[in-house]
């Protein structure tokens, strides 16, 4: 018997009804294999598709999967100047579908997000049809504040190397409650109830993903 893995059962099934209670819709799968094929199978062949800034999106492969499909895309990624970058972020909002992930999912159901220009929270309050939250067990916690305290320290720091942000906690390790231009937590969200009902579909995964 995988012992983790019965936990994270264990775990998921609170979760889950927990979304469920908050207008959510939760889904446990044991692999990130399962994973993919499960948020594919939430997209249809004529939705247009977006994304924020996710690094556990990345590591999926989902991407490429969406173009070999020949579904189309709001890709911010190939703009041609950082005008056309933010008129496709802000494009990104009006898609049928967009695909995040979470800084941290709590016990209760709730999805703690932090951003530095806040497009991706925007995706989770407001614009999309259809947001697909896909998450590792290792991004749940017990409650908003340890949701807090992961999202400022396991999340935003590696972040800032994958961003190339400028802001102290990449060289301290930790957060200083910064507010200098190349912050990454400009904004904070915490998804409590989702309006209208099952707009946000949470994937969780038995594995490691994202930080």
């Amino acid at each position: 018997m995988d012992f983790l893995k019965e936990s994270y059962k264990v775990k998921s099934d609170t979760i889950i009804k927990n979304l469920q209670k908050r207008g959510m819709e939760g889904y446990y799968v044991d692999t990130r294999e399962e994973a993919i094929e499960k948020a594919m199978s939430m997209i249809n062949q004529d939705d247009v598709v977006s994304w924020g800034g996710s690094y556990t999106v990345d590591e999926l492969g989902i991407k490429k999967l969406l173009e070999e499909k020949q579904i189309a895309v709001i890709d911010r990624d190939k703009a041609k100047s950082p005008e056309e970058r933010v008129r496709l972020m802000k494009q990104a909002l009006t898609a049928d579908v967009f695909l995040t992930s979470t800084n941290a999912i709590t016990m209760n159901g709730e999805l703690l997000n932090i951003d530095g220009n806040g497009n991706r929270l925007a995706a989770f309050c407001y614009g999309p049809d259809s947001v697909i939250v896909i998450a590792g067990m290792n991004k749940v916690a017990t409650d908003i504040d340890t949701a807090m305290k992961r999202a400022r320290t396991e999340a935003t720091i590696p972040n800032t190397f994958r961003t190339n942000s400028n802001t102290p906690c990449r060289i301290t390790g930790k957060c200083s409650e910064c507010t200098m231009p190349d912050t990454l937590c400009g904004q904070i969200l915490v998804t409590r109830y989702c309006r209208p009902n099952n707009k946000i579909k949470v994937i969780l995964v038995g594995e490691n993903l994202g930080f």
